[in-house]
């Protein structure tokens, strides 16, 4: 996207929407963690909330589970999507961030993105056109995908005071979601065991211990799974390559490997469910046994993205969202 901060004739305003967990209170978070839960029941328990609104949904990477999930719940709450791809906006011809936000939000009323820049862009679009905007995936954080993961587990453990997660992998955008998710989780107890060099970012990984520290939680990192909790409810992984991200070290395969998850690994924590955000390499990340296995969760976690998408569009779009 072009880089262009002059501010607009009508003024920039406040920035409104779904950036970071980081940014949510914990009441806030277990808000859209029980609604997620309560329309993954009922898809109808809603008093469809975004009737007579227009909803952009702006993709630039790949997505099935994201971008179906956010397009069939604005129908179902009422509102009318209108679908952006990688090659319909005048920003791949030079349009500024700033114009592109104030048109789009002249004539919309929410904005759910997903571009191949940084979180700011987001955050830019929002203000110029003083729209609120759901961060569908930056390169920082996938926010939805974190309360659909708390979603997920709410559904399948109920309370989550106390719930032991160990993430396995690389610490992308999905990890820094379930960290900050996680924080505001009284008790809770989250290990990213991912490769070294490939880990959560510092800065990331010290704003959910930050917070983790005020509700008894720990939040913690390891570069080798020797050391991982003798005890874990859930062990969870994503995919080693990232949608529109590649890796600088060709050998960064042989990194990873220790980190694969397959049946004897799983086998350390015989009661441990099995999460994967998908899509899933089978072979790489996850053995094909665990992932279509009897523990395997991913594919609720799946169907959690469109009730989850439900919750995060009716708390955007509510006048205090």
């Amino acid at each position: 996207m072009a880089d262009d901060t002059t501010p607009t004739p009508h003024g920039p305003g406040p920035e409104r929407g779904l950036f970071s967990l980081a940014e949510l209170s914990p009441p806030v978070i277990t808000s859209l963690t029980a609604r997620s839960v309560e329309l993954f029941h009922d898809a109808r328990a809603h008093d469809r909330p975004l009737d007579g609104r227009v909803v952009g949904v702006l993709f630039t990477r790949t997505s099935t589970r994201t971008r179906t999930a956010f397009t069939v719940g604005a129908i179902r709450l009422g509102g009318s999507p209108v679908a952006f791809g990688p090659g319909d906006l005048q920003l791949n011809t030079g349009e500024s961030v700033a114009d592109t936000g104030r048109v789009l939000g002249s004539m919309l009323d929410v904005l759910v993105a997903r571009t191949a820049g940084p979180l700011d862009e987001l955050r830019r679009l929002s203000r110029q056109g003083r729209l609120p905007v759901v961060n569908a995936m930056a390169a920082e954080e996938h926010p939805s995908q974190g309360v659909c993961d708390l979603a997920t587990l709410a559904l399948t453990f109920g309370d989550l005071t106390g719930i032991r997660v160990l993430y396995v992998g690389e610490g992308n955008n999905t990890a820094v979601a379930l960290a900050h998710g996680l924080a505001a989780v009284p008790g809770a107890h989250v290990t990213f065991a991912t490769p070294p060099g490939y880990g959560v970012p510092e800065d990331e990984l010290r704003t959910a211990e930050r917070r983790a520290g005020t509700v008894g939680t720990v939040v913690e990192q390891i570069h080798d799974l020797a050391p991982a909790p003798a005890e874990v409810d859930v062990v969870y992984t994503t995919r080693w390559q990232t949608t529109g991200t590649s890796k600088p070290d060709p050998d960064w395969r042989d990194l990873f490997r220790p980190f694969h998850v397959d049946e004897a690994l799983l086998d350390r924590w015989p009661r441990a469910f099995f999460m994967h955000d998908l899509p899933a390499h089978r072979g790489d990340e996850v053995a094909g046994r665990v992932l279509d296995g009897p523990r395997s969760l991913a594919w609720t976690q799946a169907a959690m993205k469109l009730s989850s998408a439900m919750a995060v569009l009716e708390w955007t779009a509510a006048p205090d969202g």
